[in-house]
């Protein structure tokens, strides 16, 4: 068995915790409300899994948090960081962060995803959704400079209406696309160590949503190739809402509900992270084999997590609420016996973080 020491016994900081890596091979639910260090403390987990096993990740992360995973800190030992230094780790960002730009190919996308990225029905528009899905187009070009004229010089009526909907909705100005160069997609197939996708700087609501769900489309269509991957997903009631409104709100939702319950035997396993168990889909949340709970204050809360977490009791879980930063439980198949537990430190450097507010230098 291998051991991913993680922090120390909550009543014994003698004692260190550890949590058995293969059974990272079923779905983890790791919930804490903000300024509880869940955040920090993921990074802890995800630096161990790094350091002592081979398990590829890719890491959905909206706020940025992980973008400096490559960087150890000076307090890292000499081994640990000469380790790290060794792995593959890929960071895509978007917006005006420096690095590798994350993009997708439209093209790539399922039939379906392609019409809700157009907000397209294809019944109701029927026409135009048939005119799209025959749009002979080079296959890594999705690009307004030449499509739209194209589109209303061929004369078909669905073709300029189709034209027009692209225009007036502005999704060829997207960042996200590639128009021509590589897809983070092709990336992710070769399987590095890591691969943080930075979601949080796109000016369209909807491109980190269609950025997750181009990843999450290409491995499910290739999970018959059993090649095993962490999905961590930081914030996850941005991507797996109970309640979603969008079309491609609902594509991700669904496409996260069937990896949560199918994914697993083809290696596809989500680490799911957010700040209330009541904001991620039940039939995801029902999935998860695995808990790490912060601080939870909300009664409602903490009501959900007994009910679907029956492994620990909800005396144990209730406690939760009187924990202090950096303080956790986890139970289920990665630990022998629900623990208290107080986090360990970072080894990598922790990006974002909240901003401090300027107080006054006395003089």
């Amino acid at each position: 068995m291998t051991n991913l020491t993680i922090g120390a016994a909550l009543e014994d900081p003698d004692t260190s915790v550890d949590l058995d890596a293969r059974r990272f091979n079923r779905h983890t639910f790791w919930v804490g409300q903000s300024g509880s260090g869940k955040t920090y403390a993921l990074g802890v987990v995800l630096e161990q899994l790094l350091l002592h096993t081979e398990l590829p990740m890719l890491i959905l992360d909206p706020n940025g948090d992980f973008t400096r995973l490559p960087e150890t800190r000076a307090s890292a030992g000499v081994v640990d960081a000469d380790r790290m230094a060794e792995l593959d780790i890929r960071v895509f960002r978007s917006g005006a962060g420096e690095g590798e730009r994350l993009h997708v190919r439209y093209v790539d996308l399922a039939p379906a995803s392609k019409a809700a990225v157009l907000q397209m029905d294809p019944i109701a528009d029927a026409e135009e959704y048939n005119a799209l899905l025959h749009e002979e187009r080079d296959a890594h070009t999705f690009d307004g400079r030449d499509m739209l004229p194209g589109l209303r010089a061929s004369g078909d009526p669905a073709r300029v209406r189709l034209a027009n909907r692209m225009e007036n909705l502005q999704v060829l100005e997207w960042a996200l696309w590639s128009r021509g160069a590589g897809s983070v997609v092709d990336v992710i197939e070769e399987r590095p160590r890591a691969t943080v996708l930075d979601l949080g700087g796109f000016e369209h609501p909807a491109e980190p949503k269609v950025a997750a769900l181009a990843v999450l489309e290409h491995l499910w269509a290739h999970r018959e190739e059993r090649r095993p991957v962490l999905i961590v997903i930081d914030e996850a009631h941005n991507l797996c809402s109970p309640n979603p409104e969008t079309a491609i709100e609902r594509a991700l939702t669904e496409q996260l509900v069937q990896i949560a319950a199918e994914g697993r035997k083809f290696g596809l396993w989500l680490l799911l992270s957010t700040q209330r168990p009541t904001k991620i889909h039940p039939n995801v949340l029902s999935q998860c084999d695995n808990l790490a709970l912060m601080r939870v204050n909300a009664p409602r809360d903490l009501a959900e997590l007994a009910e679907v977490f029956g492994f620990a009791s909800e005396d144990a879980i209730r406690r939760s609420a009187d924990f202090v930063q950096g303080q956790a439980l986890f139970a289920g198949g990665f630990i022998a016996a629900p623990t208290f537990v107080q986090m360990g430190e970072r080894i990598t450097e922790e990006a974002g973080g909240d901003v401090k507010v300027p107080l006054r230098v006395e003089g």
